[in-house]
């Protein structure tokens, strides 16, 4: 009986792994007449490969002005085939912080997956506390004999049924710079102080909204996972930590919390490879913009697999994440594991 989730598990889960893994090492391109090569470790280290360069200011002319910023030497003379420096060769500016009068510039072989690569820790980082925070918070409201409770849990589930592709074009338009619902509510709540901001076409803002809305989506699929963790908690529990006198804060933290450890494990790993998998936001939202402050993992994926046609490429982005989201969800499990 089990044998139809086998099969689709191993054609849809287990071969696509597998091929990923083997594609990786290759020069495979989705449509291309040359046959495909061996490269080893190449996509990694082209996709990994960083270096740190400090750079002295050149000498000022006679006519600069007192108070000007310094100059410094261009890159490309380090980067472009320079013999004395052959482990920066391909390598471009990622960042770059003062450091006295010098300045040291953080350079990339591949720019563009390791912003993708922060931004998704990143967004792993900010949703996995903020949503699993607030779904726990919501199923303690919920966790109630109230009359009309149940209005109050499909309300909160109900965002969970809706398609993230509605989703993300539902807060597209609230986060519309000029007549979006978000703008318009704050004007009213300032008096019209508030100036319209462009929620989705600033680099400071655009993954915050992505995230907003990320939160608003899943947060209540987890509230019901915590709320099924609340309800095997013994009642018994309760009644001798009320005989004894322990106030609403004792009893969440001498009784709650151990009862819900196995469930805050479960809770975190699950947010964490969602996270780790985001896409469609992205793709319906910035499409990775304004200047790739909301590119991450999976969209690279699609980008450069699909888009560029670099399967190896995209194959080794998936190999790397595979092993990221391993790391993390070990990490969560050894640290969230009983201490008894």
């Amino acid at each position: 009986m089990a044998s139809p989730a086998i099969l689709l598990i191993l054609i849809f889960l287990i071969v696509p792994f597998v091929l990923a893994f083997g594609l990786s090492f290759t020069n495979q391109r989705l449509l291309s007449p040359n046959p495909t090569e061996f490269v080893g470790m190449r996509n990694f280290e082209q996709l990994l490969g960083m270096g740190v360069l400090k750079l002295e200011p050149l000498p000022a002319p006679d006519e600069q002005v007192e108070g000007s910023d310094p100059e410094y030497p261009p890159l490309r003379n380090f980067t472009r085939n320079n013999p004395d420096y052959p482990h920066l060769n391909g390598m471009r500016e990622w960042f770059s912080i003062p450091w006295g009068q010098d300045r040291v510039f953080v350079l990339a072989q591949d720019v563009l997956f390791i912003k993708a690569l922060v931004n998704t820790v990143l967004f792993v980082a900010i949703v996995a506390p903020l949503q699993g925070g607030l779904a726990l918070l919501l199923a303690l409201m919920i966790n109630q004999k109230l009359p009309g409770i149940n209005i109050f849990r499909t309300i909160y589930f109900l965002p969970v049924v809706i398609s993230i592709v509605v989703v993300s074009l539902l807060f597209r338009f609230i986060y519309d710079g000029n007549n979006g619902l978000l703008n318009t509510l704050l004007g009213y709540a300032s008096f019209g102080a508030f100036k319209p901001v462009d929620w989705l076409g600033r680099t400071d803002t655009a993954l915050a909204a992505i995230i907003g809305a990320s939160i608003w989506q899943a947060v209540g699929f987890h509230m019901v996972i915590w709320l099924s963790g609340l309800q095997t908690i013994p009642v018994s529990l309760y009644e001798a930590a009320d005989i004894d006198g322990a106030t609403h804060l004792q009893k969440f933290r001498y009784v709650t919390w151990p009862g819900l450890r196995n469930t805050a494990v479960l809770i975190l790993i699950v947010i964490t490879i969602q996270a780790f998998s985001v896409f469609a936001q992205i793709n319906l939202m910035t499409r990775g913009g304004p200047l790739d402050s909301t590119q991450t993992l999976v969209f690279q994926v699609v980008a450069r697999g699909y888009e560029k046609q670099d399967i190896a490429g995209g194959s080794a982005i998936s190999v790397l994440m595979f092993v990221f989201v391993l790391c993390i969800s070990l990490a969560q499990r050894y640290l969230t594991r009983s201490k008894d």
